[in-house]
């Protein structure tokens, strides 16, 4: 299979190293092309923008980068359309991953959100817009998968992956 995956930040590429390489056990022959860091590297994908590229944080920075970021959610859905892979994998990173879901899933894509927007948090509206682009959701926090069953979303409680990392 063809694995598109998009991690923003440092904490992503670490869950999306540790995905790829549960992934790799599972699917013989994957094909992993990704926005993320240095271990999602290490793991075989074959990385499109680092992470390093795309922090931008508080206002004043996004103000002052949006010439960047609108740039990158335009090279980001050019590069997907190019790869056609077969599922696109979202790792937390809301601002930007929600608008790439919805342009997937409108080219028939389907779309894995892995590491849920803290949507039950703040912006619980948004829920509605990850019903309509995400096929299915895979939470980290045991509540989290109650919150989506109430809003009839396909979603699987997988465990917090900092709990593997920590030796019993």
């Amino acid at each position: 299979m063809k694995y598109y995956l998009i991690a923003g930040e440092a904490s992503g590429d670490l869950h999306g190293a540790n995905l790829l390489k549960a992934l790799k056990k599972h699917d013989g022959a994957p094909q992993f092309k990704a926005w993320g860091g240095d271990l999602m590297a290490a793991q075989g994908a074959s990385l499109v923008k680092h992470y390093r590229e795309l922090a931008f944080m508080g206002f004043a920075e996004v103000i002052l980068n949006l010439r960047t970021i609108l740039g990158n959610i335009k090279f980001c859905k050019q590069d997907i359309l190019a790869f056609q892979p077969d599922v696109l994998i979202l790792i937390d990173y809301p601002g930007f991953n929600m608008r790439i879901a919805e342009f997937a899933k409108k080219q028939g894509i389907r779309v894995i959100y892995y590491i849920s927007p803290q949507i039950w948090a703040w912006k619980k509206n948004r829920v509605f817009k990850l019903k309509r682009d995400v096929d299915r959701m895979l939470t980290i926090l045991p509540f989290e998968k109650d919150f989506y069953k109430q809003y009839d979303m396909d979603v699987d409680f997988v465990g917090h992956p900092l709990l593997d990392a920590i030796p019993e």
